[in-house]
């Protein structure tokens, strides 16, 4: 058994021998452990170092055997190693040569290195130049664009400088200098549009009346030609003339691009004649600062900031031109520029409302255009009633219907105004009244109440030309001879039409019918001869110093005027084109005042008749008690009587009495007879009756006879033609019964 196992145990020693000489160090671990977990670890050692011993054997014999190649190959080793130290030494001679010639070139590279580093930096700082110039030129540009004052041009470049340039460079400081300057640069620009709108209103506020008058005059002008137009309907021209063109062609206005680059508010025009073109009334206005402020505020986000602001200054500014001057009432060119001023306003304001959007709008302007109609009506019905002189009345209410054409070309309603002028009219009829009542009286105060002499054909013709009169036998007469009536006739009936064309002048442009001019002026003229010209006639018949003469030329004169009426009517028609018959015309009533004033002169008559017969009957003096009486009649009954035969011969020798159809003075003469013999029979009845009498003698009765017999046979002469019989002699029957 033994003897087994030292086999087993030699065998396996074997084996890990082999193991070791073949296997690799690195996993001989594992070989080495089974050796040293068994207990023939000793013998084991024993059996290795055999196996060295006999391995040292056979490389002794391998070198024994390859020694004098050994020997060889060391020699050469030897050979090698010495030129090994001449090359070495060789080596280092050539490393110290080259270390010293490097030198100049490490210093060169050094130097090239940092020209390198140079030129990286530089081309890096050119980029970065690259990148912060435009931005730097864009800030400058927006300074230079600021001092200009080109507002709107400085907020394009503020935006595209913040938006497009600052985010390149944001990391650098001045970059967040200048956007932390950004809002306040914003609210600069905000501030200096805004100085420069105001610098525009306060402009347009000076210069609104000669826009104003500018749109007056063109207006008229439009209005002139439109008369040229409608006058000669079949004269048509191939091309507009220069001014049709102009008043008819929009208006356009210079500058009103946002970018514009001048700020002025308005452009000065030289006066320039009639007959040149107007320029347009908005071409004189430069709207650029509103329109800049307006898109400025609107890019800034405060567009109803800015509308606000405007309307509310505008507002202000409408006030103050609605407010007229104290005098404006004196003269035409208070009332014009005060028009002017309105028109100027509403004129910027309606182009402003149809070149901007929104700015303002149409319920703004006609809330304007209400306050401005109200006030402006309300100063004109305060300011025309001062006005006493009819020229200026009728100018003014020219200017107000000029006015309300041009405003109702820029499309706002005027009705109100033409309603107004209505009224202007009576008052303007009122002031004709007080002028023409200022000529009656000198007509009637210069006149000689004596008829008419005509010395030649001449002088007939133009009298027969100022007033209708046709008498076949006065015409036939040779000259010289006498019209019926006095001068104040013709004049009276000429200054009459005068009137009427001064009706007639105002109710031109008024916008009304034939049948309303016709009533106007009917009416007016109503007024005139029943209130105007039969209170002069009057008054000239109450005068204390008229004469029996005067009065009867009046009746004479009534008498002619009267008959004129009917020409007076055809006259109206024919410059109203509307027919008497028509209905609701108003009749003329001059008749009735003529008949009203010969009546009132006829009384006149009469009434001085019976008082010059009182003077001369208080002249009597009868002596009661008288035995014997006188050998004629009372010296005072002769004197009388003698003034009433050289009186009423007055009226047998007036022009016209002859006229079979005119009976008029004969049947005055009549009655102014027959009314003072009475008015003597009673008065000298009365001497009898008087109180004071209270006893009378037979020759004091004798000598009232005589003087009785002296009225009768004063009477029985016929001192007026045309009393039939003893007519006249029955006004003494009381008397004579007595």
């Amino acid at each position: 058994m033994a003897e087994l196992e030292s086999l087993e145990t030699a065998a396996e020693h074997e084996r890990i021998l082999r193991e070791i000489e073949s296997t690799d160090t690195a996993c001989i671990g594992p070989t080495l452990r089974s050796v040293y977990d068994g207990e023939e670890h000793g013998r084991f050692m024993e059996k290795l170092e055999a196996r060295i011993r006999n391995h040292d054997r056979e490389i002794e014999k391998m070198c024994n055997f390859h020694y004098q190649g050994f020997v060889d190959s060391i020699t050469e080793l030897l050979k090698v190693r010495g030129e090994a130290q001449k090359l070495k030494n060789q080596v280092t001679d050539t490393n110290r040569k080259l270390q010293n010639e490097g030198k100049e070139l490490i210093v060169a590279m050094e130097e090239l290195r940092q020209c390198r580093l140079q030129q990286r930096n530089i081309s890096a700082t050119v980029d970065k130049l690259t990148l912060c110039l435009p931005v730097l030129e864009m800030y400058s540009k927006l300074r230079e664009q600021m001092k200009s004052k080109r507002h709107y041009p400085a907020l394009k470049t503020l935006e595209h400088l913040e938006h497009t340039f600052l985010p390149q460079v944001s990391h650098y400081r001045f970059c967040k200098v200048m956007v932390d300057n950004i809002p306040r640069l914003r609210e600069e620009i905000k501030e200096l549009s805004m100085s420069d709108l105001k610098d525009f209103l306060e402009s347009i506020r000076k210069h609104s009346d000669k826009i104003g008058e500018t749109a007056m005059k063109q207006a008229q002008q439009q209005r002139n030609l439109d008369n040229v137009v409608s006058q000669q309907p079949r004269i048509s021209g191939g091309k507009k003339s220069k001014k049709e063109f102009s008043a008819s062609s929009e208006l356009e206005v210079k500058n009103t691009s946002p970018m514009s680059e001048q700020d002025s508010g308005i452009l000065d025009v030289e006066d320039e004649d009639e007959e040149e073109e107007v320029p347009g009334a908005q071409d004189l206005v430069d709207f650029s600062p509103v329109y800049r402020c307006l898109h400025i505020y609107s890019v800034l986000g405060a567009r109803e900031t800015f509308e606000s602001y405007y309307r509310k200054q505008r507002r202000k500014q409408a006030r103050l031109v609605l407010q007229p001057p104290s005098n404006m009432h004196e003269t035409l060119d208070g009332y014009r520029k005060y028009f002017n001023q309105i028109v100027g306003f509403f004129v910027v304001e309606d182009h402003i409302l149809h070149t901007t959007q929104g700015l303002v709008n149409r319920a703004y302007i006609d809330e304007l255009w209400e306050m401005a109609l109200s006030k402006t009506i309300a100063a004109l019905r305060t300011h025309s009633s001062y006005c006493s002189d009819p020229s200026l009345v009728l100018d003014l209410k020219n200017l107000i219907v000029l006015f309300a054409d041009t405003l109702q070309g820029y499309g706002f309603p005027v009705n109100q105004l033409f309603d107004m002028l209505l009224e202007i009219q009576d008052q303007y009829s009122e002031t004709l009244l007080k002028k023409w009542a200022g000529v009656f009286r000198n007509i009637l105060d210069s006149d000689n109440y004596s008829p008419i002499p005509v010395l030649n054909e001449e002088v007939y013709k133009k009298i027969v030309g100022q007033f209708p009169f046709q008498d076949a036998e006065l015409e036939k007469q040779p000259f010289p001879k006498k019209f019926p009536f006095s001068e104040f006739v013709p004049k009276v009936y000429s200054q009459i039409k005068e009137f009427i064309y001064a009706c007639l002048k105002f109710s031109e442009d008024l916008h009304l019918s034939s049948t309303e001019v016709d009533d106007m002026i009917r009416k007016s003229t109503n007024l005139l001869l029943t209130r105007t010209l039969s209170n002069c006639l009057q008054n000239v018949i109450k005068r204390r110093n008229v004469g029996l003469t005067e009065l009867v030329q009046i009746i004479i004169n009534t008498t002619h005027l009267e008959k004129s009426c009917r020409f007076l009517e055809e006259f109206i028609t024919n410059i109203t084109n509307v027919l008497p018959e028509t209905v609701h015309t108003t009749k003329l009533y001059g008749t009735t005042t003529f008949k009203d004033a010969r009546h009132a002169a006829e009384e006149e008559i009469y009434t001085n008749l019976n008082q010059k017969i009182d003077q001369f009957v208080q002249l009597a003096d009868y002596d009661w008690m008288a035995l014997e009486p006188g050998s004629r009649a009372s010296d005072y009954l002769v004197d009388l009587i003698a003034f009433l035969r050289s009186t009423f011969a007055v009226f047998t020798h007036l022009p016209g009495r002859a006229d079979v159809h005119s009976t008029m003075s004969g049947k005055v003469a009549q009655t102014a007879c027959m009314s003072a013999c009475k008015h003597l029979s009673t008065s000298l009845l009365q001497l009898l009756l008087e109180a004071e009498v209270r006893q009378l003698t037979l020759g004091a009765l004798h000598q009232f006879n005589l003087d009785v017999e002296e009225c009768e046979q004063f009477a029985r002469s016929g001192p007026v033609p045309g009393f039939q019989g003893d007519t006249l002699q029955l006004a003494f029957i009381d008397l004579r019964q007595v």
